[in-house]
């Protein structure tokens, strides 16, 4: 079995008929004004107002307008009927419009409406505490085990015109098993998985959290620590303690860039992952199987249309 990624037709119709049923499961962190961004990447490049500025494929648009003092003033999104309509269609519902680094308008650009690729919130928050999060990717984890491989085989990398990390899953041919081209196996994918699980267990055990939630990103998983730590708001200092005791003492191949830098933003849980077709949502156990689960109803709709 192999992945594909999403039509721009499904992108859409993801967003349009099925992403607003999930809006009331969003974490209660994840409100049109709680986080202090949202993001979206976009597959083709688009223009913004301004001339001779760079085409983006990825913008950042605050939750709120601010003073000077960077207090908040004004919503950008007054509701999630909004925050939903900037979602499905961006350029036409871009929070700065009337601003030159609003995205064009699409109806006096021969260029399509971009489209959602992936859609991002920003783990600082205005409601709560900066939002405690590990992300483990499921890449991470095949490139240290193609770097094994070839440390036990004492194979070369030639890699003139590829990046170290692409010549490495080359020659461990990573990229010919399923899902078939991807920086990855189902293996690493399911045991991204097994590590967010030990994530969370540690976060209980030796944090003695009460609330954590783990989430298939799409390509690995994210691991929250949702207490509220109140002597210490967990800084960044917390955080890089952190980000050492689970990758040195636990050895669990985490980003720690993620963790302790307050300007990252990680996928809207419910969102679509484009690149592989499947939603992001939050798991309960290990046994989570990304091949069979998590798919957006498009896929369903395209499994009964085959086998009819």
């Amino acid at each position: 079995m192999s992945w594909r990624q999403a039509t721009r037709d499904e992108v859409y119709a993801f967003y349009t008929e099925e992403f607003p049923k999930y809006v009331d499961q969003l974490p209660p962190f994840i409100t049109p004004t709680a986080p202090k961004e949202f993001g979206i990447s976009f597959r083709e490049r688009h223009p913004i107002r301004k001339a001779e500025r760079p085409d983006r494929d990825f913008i950042r648009r605050p939750t709120w307008r601010t003073d000077s003092g960077g207090e908040p003033i004004a919503q950008n999104f007054s509701d999630f009927e909004e925050l939903v309509s900037f979602i499905q269609s961006p350029a036409r519902y871009d929070p700065f419009q009337g601003s030159e680094y609003a995205l064009a308008d699409p109806d006096l650009l021969e260029k399509s409406d971009p489209i959602s690729d992936g859609v991002y919130y920003g783990l600082d928050n205005w409601d709560r505490p900066w939002v405690l999060a590990v992300d483990i990717d499921a890449k991470d984890i095949a490139t240290a085990r193609a770097e094994r491989e070839l440390d036990e085989t004492d194979l070369v990398i030639q890699s003139t015109d590829t990046s170290r990390d692409d010549a490495l899953l080359a020659e461990s041919e990573i990229r010919d098993a399923d899902p078939t081209g991807y920086p990855y196996s189902f293996e690493d994918i399911n045991r991204a998985i097994e590590y967010g699980f030990k994530t969370r267990d540690i976060f209980m055990d030796v944090f003695v959290a009460e609330e954590t939630m783990v989430v298939y990103s799409g390509q690995g998983v994210h691991v929250y620590l949702l207490d509220d730590d109140l002597e210490y708001g967990y800084d960044e200092k917390s955080r890089e303690v952190l980000n050492d005791l689970l990758l040195e003492r636990f050895e669990i191949p985490i980003d720690p860039v993620v963790t302790a830098d307050r300007s990252r933003l990680l996928r809207v849980p419910y969102s679509l992952h484009a690149d592989v077709c499947r939603v992001v949502q939050p798991i309960e156990s290990p046994a989570f199987d990304p091949q069979t689960e998590a798919r957006p109803q498009f896929l369903e709709t395209e499994s009964e249309l085959t086998h009819d």
